[in-house]
């Protein structure tokens, strides 16, 4: 298991089945991996096709496979409602040989409710530098 850095740009969602009835959607996302959690902004207004642009980064040690981006919409006045979440395996952007596409399904209870728009970038811990593998899209 290579050890280094992830950073994952948040870029996007579109298609995003809407929760709420009356108004837009808040989407924001949570991104998980492993033990570390970051949060985005909440894209007020922007209903189902949010745009983020915003950048996260993750320190990847033993046992990181997968990183999780559960999307929610902010509500008000009561709970945030889940709209679904996309798992991408990470295998493929630590060998840097075939990275997974940028556009991942969101899916809730095995349906799908939409696409989201990453960039991928991992930064090897070679010693004294570092070996860059990135997935643009």
């Amino acid at each position: 298991m290579p050890r280094g850095t992830l950073e994952v740009i948040l870029i996007s969602a579109k298609g995003l089945e809407n929760t709420d009835f009356l108004s837009n959607m808040d989407p924001y996302a949570v991104l998980t991996c492993r033990t570390q959690e970051n949060k985005s902004t909440v894209a007020s207004g922007q209903g189902s096709d949010p745009n983020w642009n915003e950048s996260f980064i993750f320190t990847i040690s033993e046992g990181a496979s997968e990183l999780v981006i559960k999307l929610w919409d902010r509500d008000t006045f009561s709970a945030d409602d889940v709209i679904g979440q996309a798992t991408i395996p990470l295998e493929p952007v630590f060998e840097g040989e075939s990275v997974p596409d940028g556009v991942y399904n969101v899916v809730k209870d095995e349906e799908y409710c939409g696409e989201i728009k990453l960039i991928l970038i991992f930064r090897r811990d070679c010693g004294n530098h570092r070996k860059n593998t990135q997935a643009r899209f």
